[in-house]
C-alpha cells in the first residue's frame, strides 16, 4: 500500500550482508600445522610414545641412534680395525670420535682402546653394528670399531732421509691398491725402514683400508707425497741415495745385492705394468726376484717384502 510506513529492502540475487567484523579472527588461521608426531591421533604420535616407552625402559645403557644420526666430522678420516684403531691411538694420532658398536664382544685391544680414548678424552659414541656400517661406507671389516681422525698428514720425501744411517726408503710407482700399500707400510716397520714415498697422481693414498691392511703400521712410519716421482728420485740421487727398482728382467738377482753399507731407495712398480720407462731409467740398478716358471710375477707387496728382507738381512750380517 502507498501509505505503508513499513519499507521492505528489496532481495538483491548475489548480495551478502557483511559480518560487522565479527569473522575476522576466523580469516586469521589456525596457525602451522602440527608435526604428525604432535598429533594424538596420527600413526606417528604413537610410534613417538612406543619409542620413549622403549628407551626409559632401556634406560643409558643402550642409547638410541635412530635420531639424531651420528656423522663424522666434516673432512675426517675413519680408520677402522682393532689393530689400526690401537695403534692410531698409541701413537697419539688426533683424533676426534671412537665409534664402538654395541654389544660387541671385548678383548684386550678394545680394552686399551677405551683405556686410551678415556685417558686422552676422546669422545666415545656406542652406536648399532648397521650404523657404524653405514659410517665406514660399507666396510664389514671394521671389526666393530672405528675412529675419526684428522686427514693424513703426509711428510717431505727429503725429510725421510735423516730418520736412519745408512737410509732406507721405499718409493711406489703406480700403486693403487690400497691394500698393498698397507702391506708395503707394514713391512717397510718390519724391516727397519724409514718411510714410504707416493707419487702425487696415479697412486694409492693412506686410506681407512690402507690404515687396516698396515695393521697401524702407518702410525709409525711417515708416509711422504711427491709431486713428481721422477724428480724426488733425481733428489735422492744427489744427496748420495742408491736408487734400485724391482723388475722380474732385472739385471741383478736379488741375492748378489750388496749395498747394506749405503743409503737406498727402493722403487716398486705397479701392479700390472711394473716400473714406468722413466723411472726405470733412473734407477741406478734393476733388481730381480728369482721365482718358478709356473709364477708369472710376484705381487707389489709381495716382492717388496722379500726385497726389504734381504737388505735387513745383509745389514745384520755386516754389523
Amino acid at each position: 500500500m502507498a501509505g505503508d510506513a513499513r519499507r521492505r529492502t528489496p532481495n538483491l540475487k548475489g548480495t551478502k550482508v557483511g559480518s560487522g567484523g565479527r569473522g575476522r579472527k576466523a580469516l586469521e588461521g589456525k596457525g602451522p600445522t602440527p608435526k604428525a608426531e604432535d598429533r594424538v591421533y596420527h600413526q606417528a604420535h604413537k610410534r613417538k610414545q612406543a619409542a620413549e616407552r622403549l628407551a626409559a625402559k632401556r634406560g643409558a645403557t643402550q642409547p638410541r641412534t635412530s635420531s639424531p644420526r651420528p656423522k663424522k666430522a666434516t673432512g675426517d678420516e675413519l680408520v677402522t680395525g682393532r689393530n689400526a684403531v690401537l695403534e692410531a691411538l698409541r701413537a697419539r694420532i688426533p683424533a676426534t670420535t671412537l665409534y664402538v658398536a654395541a654389544r660387541m664382544e671385548m678383548d684386550d685391544r678394545v680394552r686399551e682402546v677405551l683405556s686410551i680414548a678415556n685417558h686422552r678424552d676422546v669422545p666415545v659414541l656406542e652406536v648399532m653394528r648397521p650404523e657404524l656400517d653405514r659410517l665406514t661406507g660399507g666396510d664389514l671389516l671394521h671389526q666393530g670399531i672405528a675412529l675419526a681422525v684428522k686427514p693424513y698428514e703426509y711428510a717431505h720425501p727429503m725429510d725421510l732421509l735423516h730418520r736412519g744411517t745408512p737410509a732406507l726408503v721405499v718409493a711406489l710407482d703406480g700403486v693403487t691398491d690400497p691394500r698393498n700399500l698397507g702391506a708395503i707400510i707394514r713391512s717397510v716397520a718390519a724391516f727397519g725402514g724409514d718411510g714410504v714415498v707416493l707419487p702425487q697422481r696415479r697412486s694409492v693414498g693412506v686410506t681407512p683400508a690402507a690404515w687396516r691392511a698396515s695393521a697401524g703400521a702407518i702410525a709409525r712410519v711417515p708416509v711422504a707425497m711427491a709431486s713428481n716421482l721422477a724428480q724426488t728420485i733425481t733428489a735422492y740421487k744427489k744427496a748420495g741415495v742408491f736408487v734400485i727398482g724391482l723388475d722380474g728382467g732385472g739385471d741383478v738377482a736379488l741375492p748378489a745385492l750388496e749395498l747394506s753399507d749405503r743409503p737406498l731407495l727402493v722403487v716398486a712398480g705397479s701392479e700390472g705394468q711394473g716400473l714406468s720407462r722413466l723411472v726405470g731409467e733412473l734407477c741406478d740398478q734393476i733388481v730381480s726376484i728369482p721365482i718358478g716358471s709356473a709364477t708369472e710375477s710376484l705381487n707389489a707387496s709381495v716382492a717388496t717384502s722379500i726385497a726389504l728382507y734381504a737388505i735387513a738381512t745383509t745389514r745384520a750380517a755386516a754389523e
